[in-house]
């Protein structure tokens, strides 16, 4: 019976599946305390694809200018991103995953030896494009921040809470765009609070300015 509903075939795979993470949780500490011996804060970026995740960084960046900042670029394919933010002269460590729907702890290992000779203060890692795999997968992060854009819809905190439940910020970005779509920014912030209470809610525009320089304050001096 088990071989025709299938359950021996689920069982293995869960097995597998809690093997992997509990390998990547062992990464994810020895990276979390690598980081903390070299005085470097890291921000997992976790967002769907669009959601302005590199836009963010690169906006970020430039009013950072007087910090020294790094990114690890995680994409399933093309240097499109990590080219991007090179074009302003910040490091990057491009993670082309081939597919993978997340970057890993051993991905973020290996990529932050090509950033070591640039001794970044803080570090940004931009996950590959989904709210789903990313939020099981520590990579050793100070904070894990979720970007969501008003253009995807008031929904995505409930259909991928764990996303919004393992974060510490979340990052409403294209709110220029407000008066345009359909998204109540109370209603949301309702939604995430109540999945995570603790969680701290950054609404804001690139394009504008508007609501950066919270986002920066948070970051730290």
């Amino acid at each position: 019976m088990c071989e025709s509903c299938g359950c021996g075939e689920r069982s293995l795979k869960l097995s597998v599946e809690k093997a992997i993470l509990s390998e990547n949780e062992r990464l994810a500490q020895r990276n979390r305390k690598w980081f903390k011996s070299l005085g470097l804060r890291v921000i997992n970026l976790v967002g769907s694809p669009g959601s302005g995740k590199t836009s963010l960084i690169e906006a970020t960046a430039q009013r950072l200018s007087g910090r020294r900042l790094a990114v690890i670029e995680g994409d399933p394919e093309t240097r499109r991103d990590a080219e991007r933010l090179q074009a302003l002269g910040i490091p990057v460590a491009a993670v082309t995953t081939g597919g993978v729907c997340h970057l890993d702890a051993r991905m973020v290992h290996r990529a932050f030896h090509e950033l070591e000779p640039t001794h970044p203060e803080i570090l940004f890692i931009e996950n590959v494009g989904n709210l789903l795999c990313p939020a099981d997968f520590d990579l050793g992060e100070d904070l894990l921040a979720v970007v969501l854009s008003v253009t995807e819809g008031e929904d995505k905190p409930e259909k991928y809470p764990q996303a919004f439940r393992r974060a510490k910020a979340l990052v409403i970005t294209k709110i220029d765009l407000l008066p345009y779509v359909d998204f109540d920014l109370e209603r949301v912030a309702n939604t995430v609070l109540k999945i995570n209470p603790e969680l701290r809610i950054f609404p804001l525009s690139v394009k504008t300015g508007e609501g950066l320089s919270a986002w920066l304050e948070f970051l730290g001096p």
